[in-house]
């Protein structure tokens, strides 16, 4: 029978005995002990950052497509789908993914902040390709140099954030913090 207690002293005064072998091996409600509690909040941190700075990405290019290329045929559509891909990716790696979806949480958390990466970056490379040369029969002319700005902060932000996230979660095996 394993005897669940809040704390030491509750099972001290439950069992009477003292000794403390066996006070270390009984499990209790505590969860974590608090150092592991503390580092797996660090990593809250990347993770959150990442998720608001990829949304960020997808309300630039809204942004952008409502001013400026909501006309342009296939880069508007391109605007269009990034604010899409972004949103989505962004509200469900902030979404509390590891008890919605169970056992494989982890992994699809795992997944989720890889493809906003490659969508982060994939928006970064396009963008200063068509400053160089035409991409999809467009060049872009600087027709909003802040929005140019904005965008590649963010994506940048959302590389660098998620990227932390990730090397926590798989390179360092480091426990991450659940909501």
């Amino acid at each position: 029978m394993r005897l669940l207690t809040p704390d030491k002293s509750s099972l001290l005064e439950a069992t009477g005995s003292a000794e403390p072998d066996l006070l270390d091996a009984v499990p209790t409600r505590g969860g974590p002990p608090a150092a592991n509690r503390s580092l797996g909040r660090a990593w809250l941190a990347p993770r959150l950052l990442g998720a608001l700075a990829l949304l960020a990405t997808g309300a630039v290019h809204l942004h952008e497509f409502e001013r400026f290329y909501s006309q342009i045929p296939t880069i508007g559509t391109r605007f269009l789908l990034n604010f899409v891909g972004a949103t989505a990716i962004g509200l469900c790696v902030l979404a509390p993914v590891e008890h919605i979806a169970g056992r494989c949480g982890s992994a699809l958390l795992v997944l989720l902040a890889a493809a906003g990466i490659a969508l982060a970056a994939v928006a970064f490379v396009f963008l200063l390709i068509s400053e160089q040369t035409p991409l999809f029969g467009f060049k872009e002319s600087g027709y909003d140099p802040t929005g140019i700005v904005a965008a590649r902060a963010a994506e940048v932000a959302t590389v660098v954030f998620l990227g932390a996230f990730l090397i926590g979660r798989l390179r360092l095996q480091a426990p991450m913090w659940r909501w």
